[in-house]
């Protein structure tokens, strides 16, 4: 009877223990309990030319200024004595989450930067090492969160280089020159060229084609269709190089996507790229898909195919439907005619519906290198800019209704060229 006693004593004391730590824990929890996450907020950043377009213009400057909304129409935005005129660095640039990133107009490095107290402020720079770049003039990646590959054309356009960046601290972990050179016939290459990186099997595509140049003149040819360069992303080898059948030109070779946004990847890890192929001497824009695993675009595929001209801008918002930004060649080809509209592809269907408001086209805008045109995700609402000939107004595009409504203003005498968004 003792041995048993002592047992549920020992049980009972057990029992108590557990209890006490219990409490212990809970009262623990509640002294030190998990913090909640922090709501991230977002602002737009807003550029604009003073008098006319600025594009890819080397001789303009840039009056940049920071807004936390776009969505109220009664506002009319004003850049006399706001915002900051940018001229050490360019339009044409790299950005995201809270930061720019670029070749600033000396060519000597690349920068970090963040637009802050109505000034363009400098995180972090990092000088070049043995590939040089020129402003405005590069293709680029991101491969992952804080890893951008640069890719361009040499000084000369005859070998293209790369260099890779970890954009947490600006160092560069790799460069190198890629194994590509000058086709027969043709005395150098694109640019920039336009890149992209497909996580699903680590391969980056470079959109680059041969051009032949006539001494003394500036006429150029191109080769007929632009070519696919399949890169290893982790040994830089170019494991393919494939001549396209589907169109002449990419879209914006020139420049990469520093200006607009060509090129994109669904839900699916399918590549979509911009490009254009002259239609009875008039150069029409064509929306093409590499599907996942594919090297080469999917043979009669084309996502536009009621284009009127040149596809400028495209911006995926999911679901298969995506923001166009267009021109249409009857009216004008210009960067300052009023020829240039907005639509929605779906990339399933294949068809395109130009966007109205209140039961109406929304006007033709001017300009057409630019990005007037930002996807905020977390509000499930795109925000495009039009330069009509009476206004420049910002509408905004709810992806879930489908609906249209009109934003902020921009006040008459500048030229509505970028909207940027970023994090606070």
């Amino acid at each position: 009877m003792k041995k048993l006693s002592i047992f549920y004593s020992l049980v009972a004391a057990l029992m108590l223990t557990a209890s006490f730590t219990a409490c212990s824990s809970d009262d623990d929890k509640n002294d030190n309990p998990t913090p909640p996450e922090p709501k991230v907020t977002y602002h737009y950043d807003l550029m604009v030319v003073a008098g006319n377009h600025g594009g890819m213009s080397k001789d303009k400057s840039h009056i940049t200024q920071s807004v936390d909304s776009l969505s109220n129409a009664a506002t009319t935005i004003s850049f006399e004595g706001k915002g900051a005129e940018i001229t050490d660095y360019t339009m044409e640039c790299i950005y995201d989450g809270k930061y720019y990133y670029q070749v600033p107009v000396s060519n000597d490095r690349f920068s970090k930067l963040q637009f802050k107290n109505n000034k363009m402020n400098v995180i972090q720079e990092q000088k070049f090492k043995d590939n040089t770049y020129k402003s405005r003039n590069y293709a680029h990646a991101w491969m992952d969160d804080n890893t951008l590959m640069i890719m361009s054309t040499d000084g000369e356009h005859k070998k293209v280089i790369w260099t890779k960046l970890n954009t947490t601290d600006m160092t560069i972990t790799g460069e190198g020159t890629l194994s590509i050179s000058v086709a027969e016939d043709y005395n150098v290459l694109t640019t920039s060229g336009v890149l992209a990186y497909r996580k699903s099997d680590n391969k980056l595509f470079y959109f680059f084609y041969n051009k032949k140049e006539t001494s003394g003149s500036n006429k150029t040819s191109n080769e007929p269709n632009f070519r696919i360069a399949v890169i290893n992303a982790q040994t830089m080898a170019v494991e393919q190089e494939i001549i396209n059948k589907e169109a002449a030109q990419t879209t914006g070779s020139a420049y990469g996507e520093l200006l607009q946004q060509t090129i994109f990847f669904d839900e699916n890890d399918n590549l979509y790229l911009s490009a254009f192929s002259s239609v009875n001497k008039k150069n029409i824009g064509q929306l093409l898909r590499i599907k996942k695993g594919a090297f080469n675009f999917e043979e009669g595929y084309n996502a536009f195919p009621e284009a009127k001209g040149k596809l400028l801008t495209v911006q995926y918002l999911g679901d298969g439907k995506v923001l166009a930004y267009s021109g249409d060649n009857a009216v004008g080809t210009s960067i300052g005619d009023v020829a240039y509209y907005y639509s929605i592809i779906d990339v399933n269907s294949k068809t395109s519906t130009r966007l109205t408001y209140k039961g109406t086209e929304i006007p033709y805008s001017s300009g057409s290198f630019s990005q007037r045109s930002v996807y905020n995700a977390n509000e499930k609402k795109a925000y495009f800019g039009v330069n009509t000939a009476d206004e420049q107004c910002i509408y905004i595009y709810d992806t879930t209704t489908g609906t249209v409504t009109k934003g902020a203003s921009i006040a008459a005498g500048y030229y509505f060229d970028q909207i940027r968004l970023f994090e606070d």
